[in-house]
């Protein structure tokens, strides 16, 4: 999958809410009730993830899971990374 160029970047990112553009890779943080809600949030994630064959970095601190995704293979961002971020902005 090739490497997105910035404009198109850009372009993507608009599709998306409260994801940012942090280096080649673009992150979100998601706040939920507590613990074992941001736990079952992640639970949800990783068979999409696992199907996609695409995997973000994951960080849950207490209630808050921040996701990073970036093609480190393809040294950036590709369609592959913004798929992943819509998939769980539809399943937080």
């Amino acid at each position: 999958m090739a490497k997105l160029e910035k404009d198109e970047i850009q372009q993507r990112l608009k599709t998306l809410t409260g994801w940012s553009l942090d280096g080649d890779a673009i992150r979100k943080q998601f706040t939920f009730a507590g613990f074992p809600e941001a736990v079952a949030f992640v639970d949800r994630l990783a068979p999409k993830a696992q199907a996609a064959d695409h995997h973000p970095d994951i960080l849950i601190n207490y209630k808050r899971v921040t996701l990073t995704y970036s093609t480190h293979s393809e040294g950036g961002l590709t369609a592959k990374d913004f798929a992943g971020a819509a998939t769980a902005d539809r399943l937080a």
